[in-house]
């Protein structure tokens, strides 16, 4: 997707915020043959209570604490969940697992971070930890987050395409009066824009919200309703009918918008590992996993797919589950690419790019007992971290990216699920 001039601007100012921009590009640099000196969780493919002792007692030590996550505090009652669940009865339970340290170097989120992730797959979060593994012994991976928008876009039907003209005549007049309007309706949100889509005798109105650090999708579906309610009102031109949503912003669904316009946060992350951790770690060569990411993306357009990756879903569901995230919006985080060439060295360059990415550390799920315990995990707990926690998606996805490609590469995929996918 393209990035209109005046976002990329306000882009450039958020940046500038705490540091010049120069400075952020000289922190993204990195040194792929310096990397981290390694750090091992303890006991990764151990299930018994000692191990998880263990790799607890090792996450306190760095400063991360999961009494209710590790079952040492009890839940608190169900008047809790008012407004997460309704006919609430109990709880699901998913295992969840710890891969790292991820090193990753944003603009926001930087250091070494232990990334949790829900799931019942065996193999996923091993294969996750091996590229957390790889790209940190090759200096981490880059990963910025770059712009974000939320929309609603309701539908306003007329009786012929003279009456729509004349609306969409007035509504262009209104867009200082509905900002106003949604200053008033939300301390957070604000409209930054809107377009304007017509079809027939129907007219869509795509309005591009900021929703600080939520997701915001109710918040944006509150704002709307109080502009669809003055529109009404005050529009010379009355609809015959009206919806608050038309089904064109792409709420939880993979459409082919997310990369013509963002939705939820932008990201795109790098890394770049070396001929040597690519052997030793991963067990293949650059070339061969760059062959194989050249032929499943010639695979993937054939069979009709909305861009080219390999199971940025998985990452993103088991991040998701664990940090109280609205799972459902995975359906459309997950459209995205992958990229993997050899570069002139001879090492394996690969990057992400995550259009879609519908996530806040505020509101919804993120409250809840074990999900803000692993968004502290993080360092990602309350306001003024959602572009980071954005950046940590991005990276993660990574790691599996790259750790997928090489087993496919060198035929491993199938021996990870025999070891780790079933019981013994």
């Amino acid at each position: 997707m393209s990035t209109p001039s005046n976002r990329a601007q306000r882009l450039l100012e958020h940046f500038g915020k705490n540091r010049s921009f120069e400075e952020i590009l000289d922190s993204l640099v990195v040194d792929h043959n310096t990397g981290m000196p390694e750090v091992k969780i303890p006991e990764p493919l151990s299930w018994t209570k000692e191990a998880q002792k263990k790799r607890l007692n090792f996450l306190n030590e760095a400063g991360i604490e999961l009494p209710r996550l590790s079952g040492e505090e009890n839940m608190p009652g169900p008047d809790i969940y008012q407004g997460n669940i309704e006919n609430f009865i109990g709880m699901t339970q998913v295992p969840t697992g710890v891969i790292g340290p991820l090193h990753i170097r944003g603009t926001l989120a930087t250091g070494d971070f232990y990334v949790p992730l829900a799931t019942s797959e065996g193999a996923l979060v091993a294969s996750y930890h091996r590229g957390a593994r790889a790209t940190r012994l090759c200096g981490g991976i880059v990963s910025v987050c770059l712009t974000e928008a939320v929309q609603r876009a309701p539908l306003f039907k007329f009786s012929a395409l003279h009456e729509v003209g004349r609306f969409m005549q007035w509504t262009l007049s209104q867009t200082e009066e509905f900002k106003k309007i949604v200053a008033g309706k939300s301390r957070f949100a604000k409209l930054e824009d809107l377009r304007l889509n017509m079809e027939g005798n129907q007219v869509l109105i795509i309005f591009d919200y900021q929703t600080g650090d939520a997701a915001g999708q109710n918040m944006v579906t509150l704002c709307t309703e109080a502009l669809c309610n003055y529109i009404l009102q005050n529009c010379p031109i009355k609809p015959e009918f009206w919806f608050i949503e038309s089904n064109y912003s792409g709420d939880k669904k993979a459409t082919a918008l997310s990369f013509t316009s963002v939705r939820g946060k932008k990201v795109t992350a790098e890394a770049t590992v070396t001929q040597k951790v690519v052997k030793e770690v991963l067990g293949t060569t650059p070339g061969d996993i760059a062959q194989y990411w050249q032929s499943s993306s010639v695979s993937a357009v054939q069979s009709g797919g909305i861009g080219i990756q390999g199971h940025f879903a998985n990452g993103l569901t088991a991040l998701f589950m664990a940090t109280g995230q609205d799972v459902a919006c995975v359906s459309e985080a997950y459209v995205g690419i992958t990229r993997m060439e050899v570069t002139k060295q001879g090492d394996l360059y690969l990057s992400v790019t995550l259009p879609s990415l519908t996530v806040g550390t505020v509101g919804g799920g993120t409250g809840l007992p074990t999900q803000r315990e692993c968004l502290k995990m993080l360092g990602c707990e309350g306001t003024g971290t959602a572009r980071k926690f954005a950046e940590i998606c991005g990276a993660t996805v990574l790691a599996g990216e790259l750790s997928i490609a090489a087993a496919l590469a060198n035929g491993n995929f199938s021996k990870a699920h025999r070891l780790f996918g079933r019981k013994k």
